[in-house]
């Protein structure tokens, strides 16, 4: 079986696009594009960089209310988007758990405390707690844990498949980073701006009933995920039992504004 609806991706205004579908199982229900070629992330980067966090909590070098990152803040508070630094600086702009500030600053800073608690290069924790473990051979963080990610469809489809399902980690700890954590928390969106509440997991970003969002109007209020700067995004939504990447060289803009949302109702409405 492949999925009719991933063609869309040809209509899209981007010089390269790949895309794929994959169920809880592992099971591939298509692809369309250059599957194996490696694009860069930008932001679905920090989905990978926040399963490598928490399988440095499960294996106890952290704890998710440890202090990390600015005074008064904790692991959780980075994870969460909730620490109070700042987009793209080290500087604080709000007391930790007071706002959603969506902060690539933080996500770095949170990979500087991993790499302190276990002695490993952060770049290098990841591949070894998660990449090599699933195979993920064309995927690598070549700089900031916040955004400097390359990788393939195939790849992504790989952790989509685990986030789903997990074998890495224990269930609870991947249902615990999927809930709203500090909920009722209100803050911008990146492309889409202010949402209240604006709710997000540890590390992914989760649906609700935001508008405008880069989802469909037909994802469950439960879909999670995260989408990139370079025009890049993967989704899971646990209702419909299956989970979407689509990678493209194109930078984020109205296009993908406009073209995401119907390309994902067109999925949902396949599965």
């Amino acid at each position: 079986m492949s999925l009719k609806s991933l063609a869309l991706i040809e209509n899209w205004p981007v010089p390269t696009a790949a895309a794929g579908v994959v169920r809880a199982d592992g099971t591939v229900l298509g692809t369309h594009g250059p599957a194996g070629q490696r694009f860069p992330l930008a932001s679905v980067t920090k989905p990978l960089a926040a399963y490598a966090v928490l399988v440095a909590y499960e294996e106890g070098a952290i704890e998710f209310d440890e202090p990390a990152g600015p005074a008064g803040s904790t692991v959780r508070h980075l994870l969460a988007h909730t620490s109070g630094l700042a987009f793209d600086e080290h500087k604080v702009t709000a007391p930790p758990g007071e706002r959603r500030l969506y902060s690539n600053a933080g996500f770095e800073q949170l990979g500087d405390h991993v790499e302190k608690a276990t002695d490993i290069p952060f770049a290098e924790y990841l591949r070894q707690a998660v990449l090599e473990p699933l195979g993920m051979t064309s995927t690598a963080l070549e700089g900031s844990p916040a955004k400097d990610g390359v990788s393939t469809v195939e790849d992504l489809l790989r952790f989509a498949a685990e986030v789903q399902a997990p074998r890495l980690l224990d269930p609870r700890t991947v249902a615990e980073a999927m809930s709203v954590h500090y909920p009722g928390t209100k803050g911008v969106l990146p492309g889409y701006g202010h949402q209240n509440p604006n709710d997000w997991g540890l590390g992914f970003e989760i649906r609700d009933s935001k508008s405008p969002h880069w989802t469909g109007a037909s994802s469950s209020p439960r879909t999670f995920g995260h989408f990139g700067q370079s025009g890049t995004f993967l989704w899971v939504d646990p209702d419909a039992g299956a989970a979407c990447v689509a990678l493209t060289d194109r930078a984020f803009g109205p296009w993908a504004i406009e073209a995401w949302p119907p390309f994902t109702d067109a999925v949902l409405a396949e599965l």
